[in-house]
């Protein structure tokens, strides 16, 4: 919500307003943006930026700034403060943007906007943040008045010497600390969504329902003891942890092909709803807790859950961009979570569940790239921006996305009919009516796929299908009466 001043329709104002541009101008910082693409393209290059960093602040932003190419049209903008400064522009105010961020990154967000007289920025060698900025807006205006526009505590060192404040998106406490130093503030602009609900969708709590796999081997095995079902709680919350944090880096890493996504450029990253140094913050501690509760398991279990870590890493630095190496990726990263399960309560894992598992999660990595293709073809594009895909492709994949999904229906009717099973269960016959449930699943999935009715996480249209449940709930309950 923003503080409106009155009248709305703007009168000309002579004194010019010098507008910041992380975090008020834009809903985002362009330094750590720009460091993020450069991870991702070149990861070696964090030993380069340490050192450029002992050169100083304003040699690092201008050598991560050479070497980034972000794309200035999809930036997330205050869009209601941004129409403010076109509202001031129209009535001829003098607009000028000051920033800390390199100028080979401030003036195409300038440019791009059209309505700045001037750009004042870091420049390689002065990093103009703070009292440097406000050396160079006093420079710029010959010590005339002039109003300043800014979203965090180090502007208030700027707003002692200007005329009045404008605060944007503002962090913790700063309109308190700028009244109680009474300072003349304008107008406050603040579009962010509620925090809590904000974090809990990048934290993407939702998805931690698929932890759930780690309670199959408890069903497999028959293990319905106290301590193996707690110990699988433990391992699910470590799971919905460490997952959880490879998401927040998975989404700092693809912020731009995210943006060019008809879905993923709401996530609060990409739409600046969450400033990305907090991200980094909470994906640290994520990890940390994620990590404290697996050593309270098995050490198979631990180091199950470091593999996990260090194929989701290279799934988002990499693989992700690999054609058809992706989905396999994919595929892992489901039947991983049930090999965890199994290490968690130290049971025998059986090799049947593997081959099963993958071979029915294969089919549902390719639903979700099917999933996109049918929305990349709606609008009209040719081919997924940051995936080796193209539209035509398709029909190809549905084909093998199918054919997957039937073979792990012949993977289960061949484990039915093994003397393992024969011996294990007390009515091993029952056991076969699981197999036309799975065959009516599956084509269900990939008959929504082709009507284009599917979400791109088919387990998570799964888990609030009402159909699905009927089929895993038929599932369950015939395998408790085979046991």
């Amino acid at each position: 919500m923003s503080q409106k001043p009155s009248p709305a329709a703007p009168s000309y104002d002579a004194v010019p307003l010098f507008v910041d541009l992380d975090g008020t101008l834009i809903k985002t910082d362009l330094l750590i943006e720009s460091a993020f693409f450069l991870l991702k393209k070149q990861p070696w290059m964090l030993l380069l930026v340490l050192y450029w960093l002992l050169l100083g602040r304003a040699r690092l932003k201008a050598e991560i700034a050479h070497r980034a190419q972000l794309d200035f049209e999809v930036l997330p903008l205050q869009q209601e403060f941004v129409a403010f400064l076109q509202q001031q522009a129209q009535a001829g105010r003098s607009l000028y943007l000051a920033t800390a961020s390199d100028r080979s990154l401030a003036e195409p967000v300038a440019n791009r906007l059209g309505f700045f007289k001037g750009v004042l920025a870091s420049d390689g060698q002065h990093n103009l943040k703070g009292k440097r900025k406000l050396e160079a807006i006093l420079t710029s205006v010959h010590d005339a008045p002039f109003d300043y526009a800014g979203n965090a505590h180090v502007d208030l060192e700027i707003w002692a010497k200007a005329r009045r404040a404008i605060i944007v998106n503002p962090s913790g406490g700063l309109v308190a600390a700028a009244k109680k130093r009474r300072y003349v503030v304008q107008q406050v602009f603040d579009d962010r969504p509620p925090t809590i609900k904000t974090w809990l969708r990048a934290f993407r709590v939702h998805q931690w329902a698929k932890n759930v796999l780690l309670g199959v081997p408890i069903l497999t095995a028959h293990a319905f003891t106290v301590t193996a079902i707690a110990d699988t709680v433990t391992a699910f919350l470590a799971f919905g942890l460490v997952a959880s944090a490879t998401y927040l880096l998975n989404d700092l890493l693809d912020l731009v092909s995210d943006r060019h996504h008809p879905r993923k450029c709401k996530r609060p990253f990409a739409a600046g709803d969450i400033n990305l140094l907090s991200g980094i913050f909470a994906m640290v501690a994520l990890f940390a807790a994620g990590f404290s509760l697996a050593v309270q398991l098995t050490d198979t279990f631990l180091f199950t859950l470091l593999g996990y870590l260090c194929l989701t890493i290279s799934y988002s630095f990499y693989f992700k961009r690999v054609v058809l190496i992706d989905v396999l990726l994919l595929a892992s990263l489901y039947t991983i979570r049930i090999a965890a399960g199994a290490f968690a309560i130290d049971v025998t894992l059986s090799s049947w569940l593997l081959g099963f598992s993958m071979f029915l999660f294969l089919s549902l990595a390719l639903v979700k790239r099917c999933t996109e293709l049918l929305a990349m073809q709606r609008l009209e594009r040719l081919s997924m921006k940051g995936r080796d895909y193209h539209v035509a492709d398709y029909g190809v994949l549905s084909a093998m996305g199918v054919a997957a999904g039937y073979l792990s229906i012949l993977v289960l009717a061949l484990f039915i009919s093994t003397p393992e099973t024969l011996g294990r269960y007390s009515l091993p016959v029952v056991l076969w009516l699981l197999c036309p449930l799975m065959a009516y699943w599956v084509s269900r999935l990939w008959l929504k796929t082709a009507r284009g009715e599917m979400h791109d996480d088919p387990l998570m249209f799964s888990l609030k299908d009402q159909a699905s449940w009927i089929v895993f709930i038929n599932m369950m309950m015939v395998t408790l009466v085979a046991i």
